[in-house]
């Protein structure tokens, strides 16, 4: 027992103290050239957890890629050591003599390095089969302006892995522009694998900058060997202009801006009640589709505007952006009549001419005819027609008078009595006539059934109610508003104008957007039901009134 614990005392002598006591920072290479990565290592003699360097002061002279971290534990005779080990990769652009600071972890701090950056050889990427090319679409853009910025990979050999950094801009915000593509070059006489990113650079403040051009490290398979390579773009020096100071409204820069419209139909005259689609496309250069500014549709008397579908877009051709904005509208003319669209107009600046520019879409003027489904409002004259009956027209009244006094001595008494009778049956029967037909539209109106008034009844307009079918709700409602307004155009509104309910109103402007602009709205079918409904029964009401005091 004793002898057990002298031994437990021994090893426990004997072990190290695991508490770190030296941090140390090292590169693997010294001097290096520009544009070539580098390893920059920080290690620890001990385990250490939730602590890592803080690296954010070599943004300043270096381009700093992702850091790595590794631990590891050796026994060696009996001896345990720890480490702890950071692995960041840099890279600087330009040669010269730089400084890589201290650092801190555990309480231990390290000991700066002085690195030495050569020069890179003019010919040193193309040595190394590897390169860059960058280029922009304009070297002076104005403030907002976009600009795009390309980057061309070279790779003569075969790509196992790699890394391209971003490029990099003051007072600017640089977006890549979908994914890389991938294609094939020509280069003095060398075939040449070409990665191709672009992205798009919107300046926010005047003045002279500098595009810091991507850098790429990364590995190719050479024979049996695996290579790292490198490569540096170089930068981009640009000017951006300020806004200039006589320009008023929404800024849009931009070297061409087009105002286009479609009709469907695409006619100016059409009848009351007939749906147009209007459609306005909007297309600028060098701005993106965020820029394009808001085209509204300018309210007319007698038509209504629905506002359909809106889609912005951009894309990259020839180097610049295009941006196009495509707004739908459904206009539904009210009333006959001739209406005038008024001019529409967008300035924006011309970033080629250094001006201010219009683009317009001109007025348009349409015809609102009544629906050819109207009945026609003429109504024959039951008289009849003097001068299909008679064959004296014309004549004089000294002329009548020896006619009628011929005629009495040339004409037997008993004829002159079957005229007189037969003009008389003749003027009862159109009386009559007269009569049946006024009592026929009443009985139309309003029906007398045991006591009942009769009206049209909702049984249809309920069951597509429950359908939610609303272009069939709608067809059955104007069809039900004519039964009960006899007219054929404009009924629902006629319907509307007698029941005078605001809230009616309201659902049917809602069911009409609904149905005519597309919109996702959920017009509330039974309340238009109703609110029909309610009006039904207090005309009925009143109607019996009326039909008691008749018959009382």
């Amino acid at each position: 027992m004793v002898m057990r614990l002298f031994c437990c005392l021994l090893l426990l002598s004997a072990m190290p103290s695991w508490a770190a006591t030296k941090l140390e920072a090292s590169v693997d290479k010294n001097p290096v050239l520009a544009g070539e990565f580098f390893m920059l290592n920080i290690s620890v003699d001990d385990t250490v957890k939730g602590e890592q360097p803080d690296t954010s002061s070599l943004l300043k002279d270096f381009v700093v890629g992702p850091t790595s971290l590794s631990s590891r534990t050796n026994i060696i005779n009996g001896s345990i050591n720890k480490q702890t080990t950071w692995s960041v990769k840099l890279m600087t652009r330009a040669e010269g003599e730089y400084t890589i600071p201290a650092f801190s972890v555990a309480g231990l701090t390290s000991q700066p390095i002085k690195l030495k950056v050569a020069k890179r050889s003019v010919d040193a990427d193309k040595n190394n089969e590897i390169f860059l090319k960058t280029s922009l679409s304009s070297n002076s853009l104005f403030v907002q302006e976009a600009g795009v910025y390309t980057i061309k990979l070279y790779l003569a050999k075969e790509l196992l892995d790699g890394s391209l950094s971003t490029p990099s801009m003051e007072d600017a915000q640089l977006t890549q522009l979908g994914k890389q593509t991938e294609g094939y070059e020509l280069v003095d006489g060398k075939r040449y694998l070409v990665i191709t990113r672009e992205y798009l650079i919107q300046p926010q403040k005047s003045g002279a900058y500098t595009i810091a051009g991507p850098a790429f490290q990364g590995r190719v398979q050479q024979n049996y060997r695996q290579l790292e390579v490198s490569a540096l773009g170089d930068d981009q020096q640009v000017e951006i202009k300020p806004i200039p100071s006589d320009y008023k409204g929404a800024w849009l820069p931009s070297e061409l801006v087009s105002l286009d419209e479609e009709w469907q139909p695409n006619d100016n005259t059409v009848e009351v009640g007939t749906p147009i689609t209007r459609t306005i496309t909007l297309t600028a250069l060098g701005v993106t589709k965020e820029q394009l500014p808001e085209i509204t549709m300018p309210t007319i008397d007698g038509i209504r505007s629905y506002p359909d579908k809106k889609e912005n877009n951009n894309a990259v051709r020839d180097g610049r952006v295009v941006s196009q904005q495509t707004a739908s509208y459904a206009l539904l003319p009210q009333k006959p009549g001739t209406y005038t669209l008024p001019e529409i107009q967008l300035p924006w600046f011309n970033t080629k001419m250094n001006r201010i520019s219009v683009a317009t879409l001109p007025k348009r003027t349409i015809t609102v005819t009544p629906s050819s489904t109207a009945p026609n409002t003429a109504v024959a004259n039951p008289q009849p027609n003097i001068n299909n009956s008679s064959p004296i027209e014309n004549i004089s009244n000294e002329n009548l008078g020896t006619q009628s006094i011929e005629i009495k001595r040339g004409t037997s008494l008993w004829l002159i009595v079957v005229a007189v009778l037969g003009y008389i049956l003749w003027i009862g029967t159109v009386i009559f006539y007269l009569v049946t037909r006024s009592s026929k539209n009443t009985t139309e109106k309003v029906q007398i059934n045991s006591g009942r008034i009769v009206q049209p009844n909702l049984n249809e307009l309920k069951a597509l109610a429950k359908t939610n079918d609303v272009k069939a709700f709608y067809n059955a409602l104007n069809s039900f508003a004519i039964k009960v307004t006899h007219k054929n155009v404009g009924a629902i509104d006629e319907l509307c104008s007698r029941i005078n309910s605001s809230e009616l109103n309201g659902f049917i402007n809602q069911l009409q957007a609904q149905l005519y602009s597309n919109k996702d709205a959920n017009t509330d079918l039974n309340a238009i039901i109703k609110i029909i409904e309610n009006y039904q029964t207090q005309a009925l009401k009143s109607q019996q009134a009326v039909l008691k005091d008749l018959y009382d």
